[in-house]
C-alpha cells in the first residue's frame, strides 16, 4: 500500500492506530529529494541511524574479509548496499563487489566514489524484491536488520534468489534484528517535533512518530505523519519490522534451502554492546 499524502488536519482526528503493512510498505527510499536527505545522514560519521560510523564499518568489513571470505579475492553482493561504504572497502581488499538498492542518491554516490577510485564495485538502483541478482557469487550479504522491513513472504524470496544467485559452498550474511529488538521499536513512546528542514520534507513541518508491537503478528510498526507548517496538510508514511525468533530465522534459512546455519553475537563476531538489537547469522549454500 503507498503512503497517504495531502490530508487534512481533520482527517489525521479520524486516523486509526498503527497496524501492520497497512499504511505503507516503507519509507519513501526510492523519492530522489528523499534520497538525497538520507544520503546525507548516511554519510554523517557522527551517528549510526542511517550507516554506521566509519569505525564500526571497518571492524565489521574486516571480520567479513577474515571470517567468511578467508582473505581470499571473491565475488560479494550486497543487497541493500547503501552509498557502497561496505563494498567499497570490500574491494579495497581485493574483493569484485555488487551492490543494489532503492535510494537513486546513495547508487549515485556508490558509483561515482567506484569510478574515482577505480574499484572493482558495480551498482543498480532498484528493489531487491524485484530485482534480478545473478550468480556465481561467492558471499551475499543483508545487513543492517533490512531483513526484518519485508513481509515474510517478501524476505523468503528475497533469501530463495539469494541462495540461487550464490555459488555451492557460498556463504549467506545476514544481520537481522532480535526479536526483542523489533519489540523495543514498537515499545517506544510517541513524540514530535518541529524542524524548519528534516529527512522527509525541504520545507518547515512537524513530525509526529508513534510506534506499535502487535503480539499476534509479532511485529513492530512505525508510524510518521509530516505535517506541512505553510499549508497544514500532512502526508502519513509506515515502516513495519518483522520479529523473529533465533528458531524461526533458522527454520526459514532451512526452509529456503540454506545449511550450516550458524549465529554471532554482531557482525565483529563478538558481543557488541553499542548494537544490541541487532544479530549476525552466516548461512551456506
Amino acid at each position: 500500500m503507498p503512503p497517504v499524502t495531502g490530508i487534512t488536519l481533520a482527517d489525521l482526528a479520524t486516523l486509526p492506530p498503527p497496524a501492520p503493512w497497512r499504511d505503507g510498505d516503507n519509507i519513501p527510499w526510492h523519492d530522489p529529494d528523499f534520497s538525497r536527505r538520507m544520503l546525507e545522514q548516511h554519510l554523517s560519521p557522527d551517528h549510526d541511524a542511517a550507516s554506521r560510523r566509519p569505525a564500526t564499518i571497518d571492524a565489521h568489513v574486516d571480520w567479513v574479509h577474515r571470517e567468511l571470505l578467508g582473505e581470499r579475492p571473491s565475488r560479494v553482493l550486497d543487497l541493500g548496499c547503501g552509498p557502497g561504504l561496505y563494498t567499497s572497502r570490500l574491494a579495497r581488499l581485493g574483493h569484485e563487489c555488487e551492490g543494489i538498492d532503492y535510494s537513486p542518491a546513495s547508487i549515485e554516490h556508490a558509483t561515482d566514489a567506484a569510478q574515482r577510485e577505480g574499484l572493482r564495485c558495480a551498482y543498480r538502483c532498484e528493489d531487491i524484491r524485484s530485482a534480478e541478482y545473478g550468480d556465481g557469487f561467492d558471499l551475499v550479504m543483508l545487513i543492517s536488520g533490512e531483513l526484518n522491513v519485508f513481509r515474510p513472504e517478501d524476505a523468503q524470496a528475497i533469501l530463495r534468489k539469494a541462495r540461487a544467485a550464490l555459488v555451492d559452498g557460498g556463504t549467506l550474511v545476514l544481520e537481522p534484528h532480535t526479536r526483542e529488538g523489533v519489540r523495543g521499536i514498537g515499545a517506544r513512546a510517541r513524540g514530535w517535533y518541529a524542524t524548519s528542514r528534516g529527512l522527509f520534507s525541504e520545507e518547515p513541518h512537524v513530525l509526529l512518530q508513534e510506534h506499535t508491537w502487535d503480539e499476534a503478528t509479532s511485529t513492530a510498526t512505525t508510524r510518521y505523519i509530516v505535517i506541512d507548517a505553510a499549508t497544514a496538510s500532512a502526508d502519513v508514511y509506515a515502516q513495519t519490522f518483522q520479529a523473529y525468533t533465533d528458531g524461526a530465522y533458522r527454520a526459514l534459512l532451512s526452509d529456503c534451502g540454506f545449511s550450516d546455519i550458524a549465529f554471532h553475537p554482531s557482525l565483529t563476531g563478538a558481543p557488541d554492546d553499542t548494537q544490541p538489537a541487532f544479530l549476525a547469522i552466516a548461512a551456506r549454500r
